[in-house]
């Protein structure tokens, strides 16, 4: 019997589906609406066709695919980011906006949050870079940047602000969920991975928005070692 899921998101609204014939394991998948695309992939026997599908299905169901009959998906709503006001919410739901397809190219990594942001008013844009420099903040403490790998701070030795920074950055765009399990465990800081393309985020939007550059000054500086509560010595 084939199974269906959906995916919704603020980008998103596909569908999926998964069956097991003989020692076949055949998958499709789409934009909702669209022409499906098939995938199918054979095993010695029937049972590992059936652990193929069951591995498969749990992965989906962990990156929020919902199972059910595609013919009863809840109708799609674009967001419409105009009638929205800045909030921790907004922020994350603009920062799951990046476009990791496209990784290689930071620009167009991050433009479809900065579209989102363009359509908000200017006062929600400077919101964002407050959230976002509370969020930086947060991880500017020794603990995090002793676990970023080959740059690691250690005392007396040569240790860069800029990068320590950069990797905070990787840790807000990688989303929500991420960033708080850092926060509470520096040791899941990712090693030698940066992400500065995001400080660009607000100020590309404004000026977009605007014609002019931001020039917002933040309540917390997201610059190293800013955070004073998070360092024990006096660096």
């Amino acid at each position: 019997m084939r199974r269906d899921f959906y995916y919704q998101d603020d980008r998103s609204n596909k569908f999926w589906t998964i069956e097991v014939a003989d020692r076949t394991c055949i998958t499709t998948h789409g934009r909702i609406g669209s022409r499906p695309r098939e995938t199918r992939k054979e095993f010695p026997t029937q049972d590992a066709a059936q652990r193929e599908l069951e591995k498969q299905v749990a992965s989906k169901l962990k990156k929020g695919y919902i199972e059910g009959p595609l013919d009863a998906v809840p109708e799609y709503v674009k967001p419409d980011w105009s009638t929205m006001a800045m909030s921790d919410d907004v922020f994350w739901r603009i920062i799951s906006l990046f476009n990791w397809k496209k990784l290689g190219d930071d620009e167009a990594v991050i433009e479809p949050a900065v579209a989102a942001l363009v359509q908000m008013d200017v006062a929600d844009i400077e919101q964002f870079e407050e959230i976002l420099a509370e969020k930086l903040y947060a991880l500017d403490t020794e603990a995090h940047a002793r676990e970023i790998g080959e740059e690691a701070f250690q005392p007396g030795k040569h240790f860069s602000v800029d990068w320590f920074l950069y990797e905070r950055c990787a840790v807000v765009a990688n989303g929500r969920e991420f960033h708080a399990s850092v926060l509470a465990d520096p040791a899941q800081m990712p090693k030698d991975m940066e992400f500065e393309a995001i400080l660009s985020v607000g100020s590309s939007a404004h000026e977009r928005k605007t014609g002019q550059e931001l020039d917002h000054v933040t309540p917390v500086s997201y610059e190293t070692f800013s955070n004073r509560a998070g360092w024990q010595g006096d660096y």
